[in-house]
């Protein structure tokens, strides 16, 4: 029972996942979620909310129509987790320290992309090193949202 819920409730977050952090985040925020200062972190908390938003309709329609057995408790719990490590990881600097620490500096670094001709090589947006880890990283606490709010 817990395997199938934990599915639905994986499956329902993963797609709102890619749908807020790219589709319902605005440009304003994507670029400047990272930013130091007020200015960076309240782009950041409006693009968690928007996320988070979309995450919990999401949720909310897959736990209606199938009938899942959920407590507002779990949802809770794995909702705020997620929420939380996503802005964690979205202020930018703190997930680049991660990965120095964890010996991985040389990947965001080393995985660039040219976007076009003459321009420098982006080290942060889609397809680079910074990226991967950015997106591995939700992930990564996606699946603890799930569990989460599958056992809770």
């Amino acid at each position: 029972m817990h395997a199938a819920l934990f599915a639905a409730v994986f499956i329902a977050l993963y797609v709102a996942h890619v749908l807020g952090d790219h589709w319902v985040q605005s440009s304003c925020q994507a670029s400047t979620k990272g930013d130091e200062g007020w200015a960076g972190r309240l782009a950041c908390a409006r693009h968690v909310a928007t996320l988070t938003l979309t995450k919990a309709v999401a949720l909310a329609v897959v736990a209606t129509l199938l009938h899942l057995h959920l407590t507002l408790t779990g949802i809770a719990i794995g909702m705020t987790v997620d929420a939380a490590s996503h802005y964690w990881a979205d202020r930018r600097s703190t997930l680049l320290w991660l990965a120095k620490a964890l010996g991985r500096a040389g990947y965001p670094e080393y995985v660039t992309v040219v976007r076009r001709p003459g321009e420098e090589a982006d080290t942060t947006g889609p397809g680079t090193g910074a990226f991967h880890l950015d997106q591995s990283w939700h992930l990564l606490w996606l699946l603890v949202a799930a569990l989460v709010i599958a056992t809770v």
